[in-house]
């Protein structure tokens, strides 16, 4: 199969994405049509922000911003929780022509420093929880405030904000230049893969990348202003961002930020009640904790009915899956999508779209999707090749890095480095990542599958396999799970378990029940910190 196009096939007059052409006016049409209605429901306090005050609010610090000696495509960073300040200084640095760079809160102040040197912000727009502004440029302390009769203010003053005197002790990643005189007014966002300070690519995307990304995601589950959710995932990551923030305001639907800005499962299915959500969506471990704690938490009846339930950025067994959606009553729909590609590229459709195929990420939405081999040749129907993606949601490559964009954008194509196949029908199905493969005395093995494999073990509720080093066969497969609280299963149960279910090459030869796995910030496993841990 040498190429499939697979956008979502409607009916034209059943459903239509919003017009947009990036960041810039993606709030227009619902202050001009809908400017009473909620955009946002902010905090613990679930106060209400109407379009028409979010778009305000958003026009005064673009003004204010202008007014800093910034100029088009300049680059500014914005640190924050998921809060109304992200969300204000999102779409005001927008207005003001500039280059939005999303941080991650979490990280340590000379790691922050270093992507903020590297890529050559101007500045950084700083909201809640950030305390410690210690950066190589000015931080600029935003707040919004909102009352509960809807009306908002903000307090941003950029003519004071200086860098913090001792900032150039941070470190020598400090002084790196910078990257943002690769930048253009055409562009809308820097966003940084994973990785650490060392090693986190810097994607620019444009506003035409930006805005069939949404438009995409909203064509993909035809999301409308009745539709409203929970920011769960980071908006600094291109799951939380794209998917639950933007496509929701640019469809008019609303998204209620959590208090403190963090996702919280003691509090989740209230924020859920509160905002009388439609759907949500986040990463298999956080769909995990949720389903772990359903038969204590979970409202049931009490909860507005779902249209479904989205899982992306990481695998999703199938028996996860087929429990949550017997849980919550609702399809589990699985998608995928990276950094590069602007976040979402395939995803499975909603009910009455298409058939649903469980262990699968779905049709493409909007992009090309082929699966190559050596040599980028095709590969033919059912047989395993890396997955490459095209389309308006692409990227052109990464910032001061040549070397790994000629690598990774060949002729306008993606190379997304993970492992896949696509059926007849042109349904993706994901088996593993090129650089995760344990080579076992020539044998190929995705940790991946041996995870699916294990998670679906009774009582094992998640499972990492890593690559142990080994003088016969090179390496040797290895396994740590966390088994579910309450049962009592042991490493001989799952081993008996993944022999009836595996190759006889795949079964773990090391496996170890341990108390909890580490997670990256975007919620997926780190492969990393658990190499580091278990396989010496």
């Amino acid at each position: 199969m040498a190429a499939l196009v697979a956008a979502a096939v409607r009916d034209a007059d059943r459903y239509r994405p919003p017009t947009l052409t990036g960041l810039v006016d993606l709030l227009d049409r619902q202050v001009r049509e809908r400017p009473y209605a909620r955009a946002l429901v902010v905090g613990g306090e679930r106060v209400h922000l109407s379009y028409r005050a979010l778009a305000a609010l958003a026009d005064d610090v673009a003004g204010r911003l202008g007014g800093a000696g910034l100029r088009r495509g300049d680059a500014v960073g914005v640190l924050s929780a998921n809060t109304a300040e992200f969300v204000v200084a999102l779409f005001g640095a927008a207005r003001a022509g500039l280059v939005v760079a999303p941080l991650d809160p979490a990280l340590p102040m000379a790691q922050l420093a270093a992507r903020v040197s590297a890529l050559g912000a101007r500045g950084v727009l700083v909201g809640p929880p950030v305390a410690d502004t210690r950066l190589p440029v000015p931080a600029w302390p935003l707040r919004v405030g909102v009352s509960r009769a809807g009306t908002a203010s903000v307090a941003l003053d950029v003519e004071r904000a200086a860098p913090v005197p001792g900032a150039a002790d941070i470190g020598p990643a400090a002084h790196a230049p910078g990257a943002a005189a690769e930048l253009s007014g055409d562009d809308a966002l820097v966003m940084f893969t994973a990785g650490t300070s060392a090693r986190a690519k810097m994607v620019p995307l444009t506003h035409a990348n930006v805005s069939a990304s949404v438009r995409n995601i909203c064509a993909s589950y035809e999301l409308g202003p009745g539709d409203a959710t929970v920011a769960v995932m980071p908006f600094f990551h291109g799951h939380g961002l794209f998917a639950a923030l933007l496509a929701s305001l640019a469809s008019g639907g609303c998204v209620l930020l959590p208090e403190r800005g963090r996702f919280s499962a003691t509090t989740f299915w209230d924020d859920m009640r509160a905002v009388a959500a439609t759907w949500f969506t986040a990463v298999p471990a956080l769909h995990e904790i949720l389903l772990d704690r359903s038969e204590q938490e979970y409202p049931g009846p009490q909860v507005p009915p779902l249209k479904f339930v989205r899982s992306c950025s990481a695998p999703l067994n199938t028996a996860t899956q087929r429990a949550l959606e017997r849980t919550f009553g609702a399809p589990l729909l699985s998608a995928y999508g990276m950094t590069e590609s602007s976040h979402q590229a395939t995803s499975e459709p909603l009910p009455g779209r298409g058939e649903l195929k469980q262990g699968s990420v779905g049709r493409p939405t909007g992009v090309e999707v082929r699966v190559v081999g050596p040599g980028g040749i095709p590969c033919p129907v059912g047989v395993e090749g890396e997955v490459w993606v095209q389309g308006p949601t692409v990227a052109r490559g990464y910032l001061g890095d040549a070397d790994e964009t000629s690598y990774t954008f060949v002729d306008g194509w993606l190379r997304t480095g993970d492992l896949g196949t696509l059926d007849a029908d042109g349904y993706l199905s994901l088996t593993g990542r090129i650089t995760n493969l344990i080579n076992r005395g020539g044998e190929k093995i995705a940790p991946e599958h041996v995870e699916d494999i294990l998670a679906g073990c009774p009582g094992v509720a998640e499972a990492a396999v890593f690559a142990v080093p080994d003088a016969t066969y090179g390496q040797r497969v290895g396994a740590a799970v966390v088994v579910r609280e309450g049962e009592s299963v042991d490493a001989g149960e799952i081993l008996r378990y993944c022999r009836d279910r595996l190759a006889a090459f795949e079964v773990p030869d090391r496996l170890e029940v341990v108390d909890a796995l580490p997670y990256t910030a975007k919620g997926g496993l780190d492969r990393k910190a658990v190499q580091a841990r278990y396989a010496p």
